[in-house]
């Protein structure tokens, strides 16, 4: 009977602390820019694995993000692509103040499936192997906006202005390209240096000189805990580490 009466209030705890655990775990929702998704998917699900806590993730240009914001969307993190929007929403007391932070620096790279499509210095921008050139919208996209500096940098715009063709964020421009509407583009290194696998077709990782840095910035748009435990996570060495493997840099700064 005592041995009956121990098991079941062993079960009773353990059943209890499930139930606790459930009730503490909680749900947020992120805005986050499209070159960052693989990245932030896997840290992510990290996070949800040390916490039980669930992270919806939605995508898109940073551009477009800004003004769901500004227009209410329900979101408690914003994870933009470059620093201008992060500023913008501290300054317009959308975010909250002393949150924003670089948790990455991208990197631009010119990229075709095609094996040595792509040569050393970008050259084959000057000739005419190539039909259509995919870049983001440089108005709606940092990464888009890097290209366009590249171009101009390269006294190529011009020439090669109705070549492009244009994704509404760099996620939808590397898609043109993967899938052949485009046979070479502009993507963030991010979205073909993946740590499992070497990284197919050709490519240049472009020279930060030859475009403004790309410092992508996070802010907590509400005070919720489990939001601000996620930033926290994002700083940790552990995700560092991840947002390093994924070929970009890595910072901690609010400028």
């Amino acid at each position: 009977m005592e041995k009956t009466k121990r098991i079941y209030l062993w079960i009773t705890a353990i059943c209890l602390t499930f139930s606790t655990n459930l009730l503490l775990a909680g749900n947020i929702r992120v805005a986050v820019a499209s070159n960052f998704s693989d990245t932030i998917k896997e840290i992510s699900k990290r996070f949800e694995t040390d916490t039980n806590h669930k992270v919806t993730l939605v995508f898109g240009s940073t551009g477009k993000h800004y003004a769901q914001i500004k227009n209410g969307a329900p979101f408690e993190v914003f994870f933009a692509a470059d620093k201008k929007r992060a500023q913008r929403l501290e300054k317009e007391g959308v975010s909250l103040p002393g949150s924003r932070f670089t948790y990455a620096t991208g990197k631009l790279a010119l990229w075709s499936p095609k094996t040595e499509f792509v040569n050393e210095g970008g050259k084959v921008l000057d000739g005419n192997s190539f039909r259509y050139l995919a870049l983001a919208n440089p108005k709606l996209a940092p990464y888009g906006k890097a290209a366009e500096q590249v171009l101009q940098r390269r006294g190529l715009w011009n020439s090669l202005h109705e070549r492009t063709v244009r994704g509404e964020n760099i996620g939808q421009a590397f898609q043109f390209i993967k899938s052949g509407n485009a046979e070479l583009g502009f993507v963030a290194y991010s979205q073909i240096k993946k740590p499992d696998r070497p990284i197919e077709g050709s490519y240049w990782l472009i020279p930060p000189s030859l475009y403004d840095p790309i410092e992508q910035q996070a802010v907590l748009l509400k005070d919720n805990s489990i939001a601000r435990s996620f930033l926290d996570f994002v700083k940790s060495n552990e995700a560092r580490a991840i947002i390093k493997q994924f070929g970009y840099g890595v910072t901690q700064s609010a400028e």
